[in-house]
């Protein structure tokens, strides 16, 4: 049974990250969260302590290690901007890290824990779910085959991915670019760790649409051309899936053929952590594609879309 620290423990992702722990046989025995909304522990680990400030549980996680009950991991599941300050905690404090999407918001942070791995001898691994989707993993199987005999194959694919957000969410930090990384980091990062790791490198990146709450755009990568649209507005979805009363649209198409890939989310991070605990986690070189396509994607100029690299939601507007 390994020792497990939770760092953000009030948030929308948290308690999955508590049942991933427990289903894994493990002991969460500290949290921390500035906000204490978090009577879902006691669903988990009653036991576990809870701390609302950063100094008293870094006080408290320096007390276990020299009793010697040290922190084995920390998961962090804070806000995105404080990922890389809460990974650096982990791994000078003798743990290793857990951390959820986007892992970091720039590609020079991951420079930084690469040297902070080596001071400590302790490992970074992020939670890049998609991986472990059997749908995703079949796709990717499909490809490779493909490849196999046709190296030069290049998929036509179209990626919308629509989850509506109220007005609680401008409020939040995840409105806040400069917190949360904008609407593609902090909900697309995911989508483009999947597709970089099975269609290959990026060639090439437009960005057509940037606002608070979409955005849209092509990416050339070595095997793919992928046409994608991101947004937290309901306006967005489709009649029919606004008629159904649903709130979340997902699709990926791959040559106009549906992935169909949205059940199965719910028990993916239970995977993950079994993945990690196997040794054979995510580390910081799996996360820098998808790290250095949002930060592009952030920081780049916005152009119109040509027809062939336009999603459909935006070609005709």
């Amino acid at each position: 049974m390994k020792n497990f620290a939770l760092i953000g423990a009030a948030g929308y992702i948290a308690p999955r990250h508590m049942k991933a722990i427990k289903e894994t046989g493990n002991n969460l025995v500290a949290a921390m969260d500035k906000n204490d909304s978090v009577g879902i522990i006691d669903s988990f680990f009653p036991e576990a302590d809870f701390f609302v400030e950063y100094e008293r549980f870094d006080r408290h996680i320096d007390l276990l290690r020299r009793k010697g009950s040290k922190v084995d991991y920390v998961a962090v599941a804070s806000p995105n901007y404080l990922h890389d300050s809460h990974i650096r905690f982990a791994l000078k404090n003798g743990a290793h890290a857990i951390c959820e999407k986007p892992l970091v918001l720039n590609q020079h942070n991951i420079d930084a824990l690469q040297e902070i791995e080596k001071e400590t001898g302790k490992k970074v691994y992020n939670i890049l779910q998609l991986r472990l989707h059997p749908s995703i993993i079949s796709l990717k199987n499909k490809v490779e085959e493909k490849l196999a005999t046709d190296p030069d194959s290049i998929f036509e694919i179209d990626l919308t991915y629509l989850t509506s957000r109220g007005h609680w969410y401008f409020t939040s930090w995840k409105g806040d670019d400069a917190k949360s990384g904008g609407i593609a980091t902090n909900i697309g990062v995911h989508f483009y760790d999947m597709l970089s790791w099975i269609f290959g490198p990026v060639l090439a990146s437009e960005v057509h649409l940037r606002e608070d709450n979409a955005s849209a755009g092509y990416l050339e990568l070595k095997n793919a051309r992928v046409r994608w649209f991101l947004s937290v507005d309901s306006n967005y979805l489709p009649e029919s899936v606004k008629n159904s009363g649903q709130r979340t649209y997902r699709s990926i198409t791959v040559n106009d053929e549906e992935i169909e890939f949205s059940g199965g989310f719910t028990d993916l991070h239970t995977a993950s952590y079994e993945h990690i605990l196997e040794g054979k986690g995510f580390g910081l070189e799996e996360a820098r594609p998808s790290i250095e396509i949002v930060s592009h994607i952030r920081t780049c100029d916005v152009v119109n879309a040509e027809p062939e690299k336009g999603h459909s939601f935006l070609v005709g507007k």
